[in-house]
């Protein structure tokens, strides 16, 4: 394929899981021809007016917000200001078309896909749209229909989406995400300070922070650490609650358990992972996937359209991950885990079914598709 100089509009974030795959996309546009130019649309005051200027890319924000669904004061008076700002984003993303001139416009989900895909299709500038979840979010539900492609995740979301628009692509992940080999586990190992003849669970709460993989790592150890014989515990609890944890396990002498707010290398992390607790955000399930692990997922019950239970189903019912409701958590999830920490056979099982649902080459099967929708 001929890849010519093109003009991409990038828009959405408001999540490190819309934010990571929209810059793997954008780089691997940049691989395939670095005379390309590349123009991010994401919301103002959320983190990808920061995430994204770090990669290299420029950003332009738009007044948009979204509908907050606990009933506050504070947020009742926003929601009503959500109209205006929607209509204030439209107006300021034709202008941004306008000047920019796009050959396309991917939509990656977030805020501030919505009014930049929809003022993109007023213009009849060709479009396409990356959804990373296993059930569709309205505002791609509602574009759907009206760009030239949908690259999905996972099966079945003809559901959402007119079939004959679909590609399976998988989400865009970290290019360091991959099967670990011996040496790299190895590795993971002596940069953590594991011991090798030990197992060991790793527990992602985002960078920032879980409440509820949190409280189930400290119901567990105000329980005496019960069935932790013989297992280190690398524990991410997230920037939000560092403070918190770190009182927590002041005066705790527990060498077995190391936490941290954020964990800057992830791949040792997982490669030295017999098993990985986590919420089941498209991104994370797609990284399991990809780094061949076994994992116990938590779905959020604070997310649009209860969109992590779907995405964590896709896994268990091909018996490829475990899963432990969030209200369950405190109870069961420490148990669960170490119950599969030493079953080295459900382990095995456990990788090989999710290393068959691994999509390694997200990014170049979505840049494919916006030369097959531009034209070489």
């Amino acid at each position: 394929m001929n890849y010519r100089k093109l003009r991409v509009i990038i828009s959405g974030g408001g999540t490190g899981g819309h934010i990571f795959p929209a810059v793997s996309i954008a780089k691997e546009l940049k691989a395939v021809n670095p005379e390309t130019e590349i123009l991010f649309v994401g919301a103002e005051g959320k983190m990808e007016m920061e995430k994204v200027p770090a990669e290299g890319f420029r950003i332009v924000g738009l007044p948009i917000a979204g509908l907050q669904r606990q009933l506050t004061l504070h947020n009742i008076v926003g929601d009503l200001m959500v109209p205006a700002k929607y209509i204030s984003s439209v107006c300021k993303a034709r202008r941004i078309i306008k000047e920019f001139k796009p050959d396309i416009a991917v939509g990656v989900g977030g805020y501030a896909s919505a009014p930049l895909l929809r003022a993109a299709v007023q213009k009849h500038i060709p479009a396409l749209i990356q959804e990373q979840n296993g059930f569709a979010g309205l505002t791609n539900k509602m574009l759907g229909p009206r760009v030239q492609k949908i690259c999905v995740a996972y099966e079945g979301m003809e559901r959402f989406f007119p079939a004959d628009k679909l590609v399976m692509s998988g989400n865009p992940i970290r290019p360091s995400m991959h099967p670990y080999s011996a040496k790299e586990r190895q590795e993971g190992l002596e940069f953590y300070g594991f011991k090798p003849d030990t197992k060991h669970i790793l527990i992602i709460g985002g960078s920032l922070g879980s409440g509820t993989l949190n409280n189930a790592m400290k119901a567990w150890i105000e329980a005496g650490c019960p069935g932790g014989e013989g297992v280190e515990i690398l524990w991410q609890c997230g920037k939000y609650y560092k403070k918190g944890i770190d009182a927590f396990m002041e005066g705790r002498e527990l060498p077995a358990v190391r936490h941290s707010d954020f964990i800057a290398r992830m791949d040792l992390a997982y490669a030295a992972a017999d098993v990985v607790i986590s919420r089941s955000g498209a991104s994370s399930v797609s990284e399991i996937c990809a780094t061949a692990k076994a994992a116990v997922f938590v779905p959020s019950p604070n997310v649009a359209e209860d969109h992590q239970t779907h995405n964590a189903m896709a896994l268990v019912r091909k018996d490829a991950a475990l899963l432990v409701r969030d209200a369950e958590a405190a109870e069961k999830l420490l148990p669960t885990a170490l119950e599969l920490v030493h079953n080295p056979e459900r382990i095995a099982t456990l990788e090989k079914n999710a290393a068959a649902l691994a999509l390694p080459d997200a990014a170049h099967t979505i840049v494919e598709e916006i030369y097959k929708i531009v034209g070489e």
